[in-house]
C-alpha cells in the first residue's frame, strides 16, 4: 500500500490538475491511516515495528 503511495505521490508531482488520481491518493491514504490506527490501538510493539520499516515519520 505505501508502494502505491508513494507512486501516486510522484504521478501527483507531475501532473497537479490529475483530480482523478489525487482522490485515489486521498483514499489510499486514508485507508492506510486506519488500519495504523487500528494496529497501534490493538499491537503497539507491531505498529512501532512497521513505522521504522516503513520509513513513515511517526
Amino acid at each position: 500500500m505505501t508502494a502505491d503511495i508513494n507512486e501516486l505521490n510522484e504521478h501527483m508531482s507531475e501532473h497537479k490538475h490529475d483530480y482523478h488520481s489525487q482522490r485515489g491518493l486521498m483514499k489510499k491514504i486514508g485507508h492506510r491511516r486506519n488500519l495504523l490506527r487500528y494496529l497501534r490501538n490493538n499491537d503497539v510493539q507491531r505498529y512501532r515495528e512497521l513505522i521504522q520499516k516503513l520509513g513513515l515519520r511517526r
